[in-house]
């Protein structure tokens, strides 16, 4: 299996970093990490340039113009220049457990997606994050919410393992699936902007598609630092796009990935 990670980012190089430096310190590296850049500014592509001279870590650095928030067309383009089978979405502001790569290895099967979980870090302690650079994490760490998706536990991820389809809870910060299942169903829908539903939208039409949901907890572990809420300005014309395909059990998407393939 070829893992490639793929990390949306918008001017935020600081958390990148961290990120990046997580995914060093992986037990299984991926086959590639291609950068979504929705548009960051020299900053973002300083750090990465400087990154990649000490890393062994194979970067792609994936840019589109910065007009306004438009993560799926972010993420399609970044998929298309990945060269993995597998696609792990993460965000550009978590920090990953050190077996983060191999538990989504683990888990992959086919005809499912795995959806992981995440524990939240308070504004405080993420601000002290930045200055310690210190990337472990633990059920004693302070500034966490969901305290219990920090604990890592084989026997527990069988136990609590859960198949089945159901939209709440979707996170694309957090999610693995085979590259095939993303293009038989065109990738995500271009026509979201704005903050919200492009994800659920996207794993709508996957389930509609026969690929099914698989629940992962205590592994596959993140920390997701601290940001200021998203605009909400369009979630509204964002819903009505979601709803649609719902109702109308969409598969396909007409302005998708394929135009960058």
């Amino acid at each position: 299996m070829l893992v490639s990670i793929i990390i949306t980012t918008y001017n935020r190089p600081d958390a990148l970093l961290l990120v990046l430096q997580s995914i060093e310190s992986q037990t299984k590296f991926p086959h590639e990490v291609v950068i979504a850049d929705d548009g960051s500014d020299i900053n973002t592509q300083k750090l990465i340039s400087n990154f990649k001279k000490s890393s062994k870590l194979n970067i792609i650095h994936s840019w589109q113009k910065d007009q306004g928030f438009r993560v799926a067309q972010s993420r399609n383009k970044a998929i298309a220049k990945s060269s993995g089978n597998y696609i792990i979405l993460i965000d550009g502001d978590v920090i990953l457990h050190h077996k983060f790569i191999q538990d989504h290895i683990n888990n992959a099967q086919a005809n499912y997606f795995v959806q992981g979980s995440r524990a939240l870090l308070s504004e405080d302690e993420t601000s002290k994050i930045f200055v310690r650079k210190d990337l472990s994490f633990s059920i004693f760490s302070r500034g966490l919410r969901n305290r219990k998706n920090v604990i890592h536990s084989n026997l527990m991820c069988k136990f609590f393992l859960l198949k089945k389809n159901y939209l709440h809870g979707i996170k694309t910060c957090n999610i693995g699936f085979f590259k095939k299942d993303c293009v038989d169903i065109n990738g995500f829908n271009n026509d979201f902007e704005g903050w919200g539903r492009e994800d659920s939208e996207f794993i709508v039409r996957l389930m509609n598609n026969g690929i099914n949901r698989k629940n992962v907890h205590f592994n596959a572990l993140q920390l997701h630092l601290w940001h200021k809420n998203n605009s909400r300005e369009f979630l509204e014309k964002n819903n009505l796009i979601l709803k649609e395909a719902i109702k109308n059990r969409h598969i396909w998407c007409d302005n998708g990935i394929d135009r960058y393939l």
